[in-house]
């Protein structure tokens, strides 16, 4: 098949999208496809085995992490597009990408196919503070179901998320699929060339945390379970790996509760190795996001022995169906904080946990879930979708 991929975001900028497009293109073109992918030009780029298409974009005043595309630049590339012989555009952000890839579907005569990332509903008040928060909620709703419903299918990374969806209105045929796990990039990590590179002593216990520093991701919850675990182990370190926005007053928080030498920001982590070992430095990975639509940091953690305590809610509960590599904790101080102080200081936990956490990530891999999406792809170009297209979850 040849895909037409377009997205607001791409590495550079790391995101879970990223993430997603780079895990699922690169298996395509492994098993045999052609992959083009539409993205805003960063200033820089590294190589992939697909071919992408930086359009020169805007910065963002709310988010300098971010770009704009310019659409009138994509449609210079419109002549040259259509003699490749697309089969299908997959649109996998919602702002310009969403109507630059509908109107590029349109052009070009082929069907259209979005995968929904993010849970907007509980995001957008972190960032636009000025307006209530329920007018904000209604207003994700609509602009959710009104843009999922414009497309010939969808593909949702969990249930919980395609559940909620249902609830919005959304009529659009859609199945579940996760973005998987690359288990040969995720098999290895040195922990202790981690902690040397920031001198940490070997033998002191450390908690890990990935995530891009978003006010979504509710690390102000982690940093206040981290006063209470430090309680009971006093040289616990937790190591945050990202940047983002609400960097500064995560910062900030830490210096309030006296976490100064019990927290270390690393910014970001590349994955040559930097992130591997970083995940192994740690006895275990928190996590306590109420907003993931799959979670899939868990799954990296997982795959690579490392044990999880985190909360359960939307695509987390799916990824940590059954608590295996893992203690799930209620969103209480307290109770995190258990859990922690209990994996810190139980070696044949730890032990047991991680032996789970690689099995069970197993089932996650990057080759089984680009299948699904390859037979989503195939339904959509070659059947017109006549026919609903089931919903189904790893497993």
């Amino acid at each position: 098949m040849r895909v037409l991929m377009i997205s607001d975001v791409y590495f550079p900028r790391i995101t879970g999208v990223s993430t997603s497009i780079q895990t699922f293109a690169r298996e395509f073109v492994g098993k045999g496809h052609e992959v083009t992918l539409i993205a805003p030009d960063y200033g820089q780029d590294a190589p992939e085995p697909f071919e992408i298409l930086r359009i020169p974009s805007r910065y963002l005043p709310v988010d300098p992490e971010d770009r704009m595309l310019r659409p009138r630049q994509i449609r210079r590339h419109d002549a040259d597009l259509e003699r490749r012989g697309f089969d299908l555009v997959h649109i996998h952000t919602p702002f310009f990408a969403h109507y630059t890839g509908l109107g590029l579907a349109k052009r070009l005569g082929i069907p259209v196919i979005e995968s929904y990332h993010t849970f907007f509903e509980q995001y957008l008040h972190h960032y636009v503070s000025f307006v209530p928060s329920s007018w904000l909620q209604r207003a994700a709703r609509y602009f959710s179901a009104a843009q999922c419903n414009d497309v010939d299918a969808l593909a949702v990374p969990s249930q919980a998320m395609l559940d909620i969806l249902s609830r919005y209105g959304v009529k659009t045929p859609a199945r579940v699929i996760p973005t998987g796990i690359e288990l040969i990039q995720f098999s290895q990590g040195d922990g202790m060339r981690f902690r040397a590179r920031y001198r940490i002593p070997p033998e002191r216990p450390v908690l890990v945390h990935v995530s891009r520093l978003a006010f979504e991701k509710n690390i102000d919850f982690i940093l206040r379970a981290l006063a209470r675990i430090k309680k009971q182990v006093p040289d616990v370190l937790l190591v945050i790996a990202g940047e983002g926005p609400a960097r500064s007053q995560l910062a900030a928080q830490v210096q309030a509760l006296g976490l100064s030498d019990h927290t270390l920001f690393t910014g970001y982590l590349d994955r040559d190795g930097s992130l591997e070992d970083c995940y192994c430095a740690g006895s275990a990975f928190v996590f306590a996001s109420r907003t993931e639509t799959q979670g899939l940091v868990l799954l990296e953690a997982m795959a690579l022995g490392v044990p999880i305590v985190s909360t359960a809610v939307m695509g987390t509960k799916e990824v940590l169906a059954g608590g295996l590599g893992s203690l799930i904790a209620e969103e209480d101080e307290d109770d995190f904080a258990a859990k922690a102080v209990r994996l810190l200081t139980d070696p044949v936990l730890r032990e047991v946990l991680s032996r789970e956490a690689v099995q069970h990530a197993r089932s996650w891999s990057a080759p089984v879930l680009a299948d699904r999406m390859l037979q989503l792809y195939d339904h959509v170009s070659g059947n017109g979708l006549q026919q609903p297209v089931p919903a189904s979850n790893p497993g």
